[in-house]
């Protein structure tokens, strides 16, 4: 049995030819991933709220606007879409957090966003609703079948590339540009 390779801190790219309306040109990122599956959040799908409304949303006193509080708030996936994950530079841990690479920590609990409210938010962050996740085997099945290229994951990609730029810009750490992958793939 081949030993499975662990694409945690790892992006997926969704080819050109996926259908899911969900992944069509998602990059995700790979929050874990072992023997029992994998678990990714979706960094490209803005849902149409912001940092502020969804505070507000939560009840959470937001002060005189700032640049934070317009950020976009992410579809993270299509499970749990009405629960909140964090990835975040790392910096202080709230109650509810686990580091995933020397760049990217994620967190889980409302404490986080109500020192959202309070302005003391990460230096970098991305806030997505819902989560993404591939039972044992699953995602190895969808790599095989050539749905997704992999890479490492790239924090500016991550907190600094404007949205609408994240797939062609991971599509070309490959050495290429998004336009020239074909609707399918094939094996040599």
């Amino acid at each position: 049995m081949e030993a499975l390779t662990n694409l945690q801190n790892h992006f997926l790219i969704a080819m050109p030819g996926m259908d899911d309306p969900f992944f069509h040109r998602s990059v995700t990122y790979i929050c874990e991933h072992n023997a029992e599956g994998a678990m990714g959040l979706i960094i490209n799908q803005p849902v149409e709220l912001n940092v502020a409304n969804l505070l507000e949303q939560l009840e959470i006193v937001v002060p005189e606007q700032s640049l934070m509080f317009d950020k976009q708030v992410f579809a993270g996936g299509p499970l749990a879409r009405d629960r909140g994950f964090v990835l975040h530079s790392p910096e202080e841990e709230w109650r509810s957090s686990a580091r995933l690479s020397d760049d990217v920590m994620i967190t889980t609990s409302k404490d986080i966003l109500e020192a959202m409210g309070r302005g003391d938010a990460p230096e970098k962050f991305l806030l997505t609703l819902g989560y993404a996740g591939w039972e044992a085997g699953q995602l190895e099945q969808e790599l095989a079948d050539n749905s997704w290229l992999t890479i490492p994951a790239d924090p500016e990609i991550l907190f600094n590339t404007p949205i609408t730029e994240r797939w062609q810009k991971a599509t070309e750490t490959l050495g290429f540009h998004a336009w020239q992958l074909g609707p399918g793939a094939g094996h040599a």
